[in-house]
């Protein structure tokens, strides 16, 4: 498909992208306190697949033939781990908290890719991985860490929001090398099928059976979630990266708003400070990124 560089649909699509991703965050945080979260794993991925095969054929169809099965299951694996940790912090913490998190991923992409592709990272990257961080002890720190006893679910959940931005970034890292022999679509299904195969596998040791309220939410979090993927697809279609990813942070805003109106939960201070230093690095992690592009270009 054809880049449009059309601004306005790219913006929008990602708004709705994330928009949507937060909708489910709520349905899975609601059920999460009595469903497994395999379970929501696997209803995730399933339910997900028909709005997949969608976007593959729209795309022109996507083959599952590939000579790179091992780095497929390998991209599949750390994207089932970062799902399932950012499932958990769900469950453990307020909405915008594990939001806020998985932000980190930009931050880990940045380390991550000196051993994966050699890159050089400079004193303004590095500089932004450390405000970044620092970020997350101010997250931490209005849960309570550091400050008397914490409870254990609480610590946990903050561990795991963080460890799923750095899977979601090892996953990054996969699909960059992936992408160097195989198209997006092929990716994409591979990564659905694989995902619902692990969970499935899993799946007989955590089943609950669930009511049919259940089963409707539970489905609704496959459709939801694969109808923001697809938006998300859209908006990567649309318009340059650089134009349409600081939308990616919208996720923050719907959030709040969304954690408030069905949790009654309020961001704190510390929770406010830590995600704008956090949301301030990846952006600065990516205007780097732009100039070092536009140096790279100007040598050739």
């Amino acid at each position: 498909m054809a880049l449009r560089h059309d601004l306005r649909r790219g913006a929008l699509c990602m708004l709705a992208a994330h928009a949507l991703f937060t909708a489910m965050g709520v349905i899975v945080k609601h059920l999460a306190d009595h469903i497994p979260v395999i379970e929501l794993m696997f209803f995730r991925s399933v339910f997900a697949l028909p709005v997949i095969l969608a976007i593959c054929a729209r795309s022109g169809g996507a083959s599952l033939r590939t000579r790179r099965f091992p780095g497929h299951a390998l991209r599949a694996s750390t994207g089932i781990a970062a799902q399932t940790l950012g499932f958990y912090a769900l469950s453990v913490l307020p909405l915008a908290e594990q939001t806020a998190l998985g932000y980190t991923q930009p931050l880990f992409v940045t380390i991550l890719a000196i051993p994966f592709l050699g890159e050089k990272v400079g004193i303004h990257r590095w500089s932004a991985v450390l405000i970044g961080f620092c970020g997350v002890l101010l997250i931490a720190a209005g849960q309570g860490v550091g400050f008397g006893a914490m409870p254990p679910a609480l610590l946990l959940g903050t561990a795991a929001g963080v460890a799923q931005g750095m899977f979601s970034a090892v996953t990054t890292m996969l699909v960059r090398q992936l992408s160097s022999t195989e198209s997006s679509s092929t990716i994409t299904l591979w990564q659905s099928l694989l995902m619902g195969g692990y969970a499935a596998l899993l799946l007989p040791f955590v089943w609950v059976t669930p009511g049919w309220g259940d089963l409707g939410l539970l489905i609704l979090v496959g459709l939801v979630g694969g109808s923001a993927q697809w938006l998300l697809t859209e908006a990567w279609a649309s318009a340059q990266v650089s134009a349409i990813a600081p939308y990616s942070y919208s996720a923050l805003l719907w959030s709040i708003g969304l954690g408030w109106l069905a949790f009654g939960d309020l961001p704190g201070v510390a929770m406010l400070a830590g995600s704008g230093l956090i949301v301030a690095a990846g952006l600065y992690i990516l205007h780097r990124e732009l100039v070092r592009r536009g140096q790279s270009k100007e040598t050739e």
